[in-house]
């Protein structure tokens, strides 16, 4: 009988023959703390956290916070009576959005096929290039970080193997070493997927944790081992796909498509308890103005809007609307928000936080065209171009739509 060693080695050398891609995770480290040091160089090498809208929590450290003790999540009440050497700074989200289009776009000069997965993290398309740079792999691994310090000013770790689960947990192990690229060779497959806990696997959470723990998989090595209609039987497809991806087949190509999200969420704590319901609505307003501002700058609408309070004690409440026909018009959402949120108020209830998520995102280009127009449609377009030119031109909040109670 087959000792499970040798097929697992037999799979290996079956799709590295059949499969030459090469594939990059660049990964920005501690970006949001890299941005802040990126401003202002005062901060580097020093510990520095970013925190939550409103100043939460913590979400994001340097080295030298990580250092110290603090965690990732920890409230900043506690982290500041803890750790009060500390830099602690409120997050600017628009910035790191625009450091990191500045990342993506040198890393579309080294390579024509770029996936970028979020904010910090992007997939490369190496397949190839070793022919154009006069390198392999790894020395253009390690050109590309350098390219992104030297122009972007902002650290980078990249992982390199021949599939995108590879190459995330490559770039995992980059970040503990000094040159910050490391690679998976095909020789190498095994030896990592014995040391990769279950819990390590890129698409792997807790409760999938908890379903291989129980059926005595522990490891990336034991998950491989699995016959493939065991896996399909637990996870499904999702199964099969993560097995062939740990043994280096290239299942989920880089994608350069621009992908729309799901849905859009702005959500914050209150500065304080309230049950003032004009309170709330200046805060609903808030939200649901930066949430119109990037469905406009994605050139889309959504059709489907949620409001969600949070009282003092944590119980959170939703209420949703379905339109009939796709907006990106403030005005208008903020009209439908306060019928929700009408229903949903209690007067006797502190909340502690208020949210908008706008979902059924559908492309401009794509919108359905109905039968009777929105004779305002015009107005309402010039007004919205209005709130976004002076925003381009005099910064994030300089005029937001607000609320004057009867």
């Amino acid at each position: 009988m087959r000792h499970p060693f040798d097929e697992i080695k037999k799979q290996i050398d079956n799709v590295a023959m059949s499969n030459k891609n090469v594939v990059a995770l660049v990964d920005c480290d501690s970006f949001f703390v890299s941005c802040e040091q990126r401003v202002n160089p005062k901060l580097k090498n020093l510990p520095v956290c970013v925190l939550s809208n409103r100043d939460g929590c913590v979400i994001a450290r340097s080295k030298e916070a990580k250092k110290m003790g603090i965690r990732m999540g920890m409230p900043y009440f506690m982290a500041k009576k803890d750790f009060p050497k500390a830099i602690y700074l409120s997050c600017q989200h628009d910035l790191y959005g625009e450091i990191s289009k500045e990342v993506m776009a040198v890393l579309r000069e080294f390579s024509p096929k770029v996936e970028v997965y979020s904010i910090d993290e992007a997939f490369v398309e190496l397949t190839g290039l070793e022919r154009l740079y006069k390198k392999n792999y790894t020395q253009i691994g390690e050109f590309l970080r350098e390219e992104v310090m030297k122009r972007v000013d902002i650290p980078v770790s990249i992982g390199i193997s021949s599939s995108k689960t590879l190459a995330k947990l490559a770039s995992d192990k980059a970040k503990a070493m000094p040159e910050g690229v490391y690679r998976i060779h095909k020789k190498d497959i095994i030896n990592v997927l014995e040391k990769t806990d279950i819990s390590e696997i890129w698409g792997i959470g807790k409760n999938l944790t908890l379903m291989f723990h129980k059926n005595g998989i522990l490891n990336a090595y034991e998950l491989v081992t699995q016959t493939d209609i065991w896996l399909n039987s637990k996870i499904g497809i999702r199964g099969l796909e993560m097995k062939h991806e740990l043994l280096g087949e290239m299942i989920s190509p880089v994608d350069t498509s621009v992908k729309l999200p799901k849905s859009i969420q702005k959500t914050s704590m209150l500065s304080k308890f309230s049950s003032d319901l004009n309170f709330l609505k200046n805060s609903l307003n808030y939200h649901i103005h930066r949430a119109c501002a990037k469905l406009r700058k994605i050139d889309a609408k959504c059709s489907g809007i949620t409001l969600m309070l949070r009282t003092k004690d944590f119980k959170s409440y939703y209420e949703k609307r379905v339109l009939a026909k796709p907006t990106d018009f403030e005005l208008e959402i903020s009209n439908i928000v306060f019928e929700l949120l009408e229903k949903m108020y209690n007067s006797e209830i502190l909340y502690r936080s208020t949210g908008v998520i706008l979902d059924g995102i559908t492309q401009n280009s794509e919108s359905q065209l109905f039968l009777f127009t929105d004779e305002n449609a015009d107005k309402k377009q010039r007004l919205t171009r209005c709130f976004d030119k002076l925003e381009s031109k005099f910064g994030k909040d300089i005029i937001r739509t607000g609320f004057t109670p009867d």
